[in-house]
């Protein structure tokens, strides 16, 4: 098992490398041949998973659980 420390540390590294996968892979969608339109259903996927993704960060490792 991890420390809660560490977990949150490797939580933050995971979630910030995701956001930084995600984030440039729509960016180069919506400024290659797709265009702003063709990337807007993809940016907003991006957009919903990150905020999951964001979410379960924090109920794993920052809430604090009764």
């Amino acid at each position: 098992m991890l420390s809660r420390t560490t977990r949150k540390i490797v939580a933050l590294i995971a979630t910030a490398l995701l956001v930084i996968f995600i984030l440039g892979l729509a960016y180069s969608i919506s400024t290659g041949f797709a265009g702003f339109w063709g990337g807007l259903p993809f940016w907003v996927i991006s957009v919903l998973v990150l905020s999951m993704a964001a979410y379960d960060m924090w109920d794993e490792c920052f809430r604090t659980k009764s």
